[in-house]
């Protein structure tokens, strides 16, 4: 598996795709566990090169993001998500950006940067394997379900404390939605 690099010179940052190619490449279907294992180190490859720059180009992120980064599945996560969203604002359809999007980019980056600490890592300053989590079997949620007289989720009556606006926002769209046929009728005319 792939290792951050230590050059003291920054990594580039991914190439910009247009049209066709961005066509050809599924940035937006970065699934790690439905991906096969080639697939998975070819991507983690890609991944790594871009977090190098991003902690080339952010040099406060150094402090937090691990180096061991690769080895934490959470942190995989959220670097993805913040690597497609990349791609996306720079390199994407640019019929589907925004005048703030390079603003809400960095917005979410900075709102994402505390999810990319793994502090027993970054105290030791080396990889610090995390307790093995419990798996889920089903039985707590077996055991919750059939609580007598039923969890309160699952009994409560039905509610929507946004529903009043809801009704407002259907209605008034159904009466713009009215208006424009009347519209479009009295211009055929």
């Amino acid at each position: 598996m792939a290792e951050t690099t230590t050059a003291s010179v920054p990594a580039p940052a991914p190439e910009a795709t247009t049209g066709t190619e961005a066509q050809k490449t599924e940035t937006s279907r970065w699934v790690w566990s439905a991906m096969p294992p080639a697939e998975r180190e070819t991507k983690l490859l890609e991944l790594t090169g871009w977090v190098d720059w991003l902690l080339a180009t952010y040099p406060k992120m150094h402090s937090k993001v691990p180096a061991c980064w690769f080895q934490h599945t959470d942190v995989i996560e959220h670097l993805t998500a913040l690597f497609l969203a990349w791609v996306r604002t720079y390199a994407g359809d640019p019929s589907k950006i925004t005048l703030r999007s390079e603003i809400e980019w960095v917005s979410a980056l900075h709102t994402m940067t505390p999810h990319l600490a793994v502090p027993a890592c970054q105290a030791k300053n080396s990889h610090v394997t995390p307790p093995p989590r419990p798996q889920p079997d089903g039985r707590d949620l077996e055991d919750w379900l059939n609580e007598d007289p039923g969890p309160a989720f699952l009994t409560a009556a039905s509610y929507n404390p946004g529903q009043a606006e809801a009704s407002r926002m259907a209605a008034a769209a159904a009466a713009a939605a009215e208006k424009l046929k009347e519209q479009k009728a009295q211009k055929g005319q």
